[in-house]
């Protein structure tokens, strides 16, 4: 049995604007370019840049709930924040930090450490794993959700890179240990990707209105897509085969 691809998602800031594409490629041990790339370290944070942080580290949507509504856009060393309560903003985060932190200050509650600086690792994305990894999210078992939530919700409250459908619900975590090729590439499948308090958060006002993280416990878990690293590079598209090794 094989899926089809049916969105790819990167996201420039971690936790701060999301971005849809129609093709990738993607680098053995590399995340999806453009994903992650930089992070918002808080004022209480220790990362500097000079090697990969775990998440507490940095300003996030489980905290900030009102970054969730923002998208981003990344062109070049350029990157094009929108959202509902602020002006556009296109700054390049290697060189104009305090821009930035002027903008996002209105997003902030002020009960929150607030927002510090921008860093970057260079050659890999400051994803939420230790390992440069991808995540891989299945559209049936986003389905389940909705199902036992008895509403709909929008798949970005997830986060994630590669959507995929056509598979059963829940297969995805059946591939922990396993390989998995996505049109051209090759994955190791590493973990499953638990969840935080973000995913109650609405992508398109910033405010949470689900208990989506409380419906995932009903399965006995607080997972949701897997982590996976890529072993064979190429290139990805909208509608190519999913299909596990």
């Amino acid at each position: 049995m094989t899926g089809k691809v049916t969105g790819l998602w990167r996201h420039p800031i971690k936790s701060h604007g999301r971005e849809a594409l129609e093709s990738v490629s993607l680098n053995p041990g590399q995340t999806m370019p453009g994903d992650r790339i930089w992070a918002v370290a808080h004022e209480e944070s220790r990362a500097d840049g000079s090697a990969w942080a775990p998440c507490q580290n940095f300003t996030l949507v489980s905290k900030v709930p009102a970054l969730m509504a923002m998208s981003a856009r990344l062109r070049g060393d350029d990157v094009t924040l929108s959202h509902p309560d602020r002006p556009d903003l296109t700054f390049a985060p290697d060189r104009e930090g305090a821009l930035f932190l002027d903008w996002v200050m209105p997003l902030m509650p002020e009960n929150r450490a607030q927002s510090a600086r921008i860093v970057r690792v260079p050659g890999r994305g400051m994803t939420d794993s230790d390992f440069p990894s991808i995540t891989l999210c299945n559209m049936a078992s986003h389905r389940a959700v909705e199902q036992k939530m008895g509403r709909s919700l929008s798949p970005l409250r997830w986060r994630s890179n590669i959507w995929f459908d056509g598979l059963p619900v829940w297969e995805e975590f059946d591939w922990i240990g396993r390989e998995v090729r996505v049109g051209e590439v090759v994955f190791a499948v590493r973990e499953r990707t638990e969840r935080c308090m973000s995913v109650n958060t609405n992508p398109e006002t910033g405010i949470r209105d689900a208990e989506t993280l409380g419906t995932l416990e009903t399965w006995g878990h607080r997972d949701f897509s897997v982590r996976a690293e890529v072993l064979r590079g190429g290139d990805i598209r909208i509608g190519d085969e999913v299909r596990p090794l």
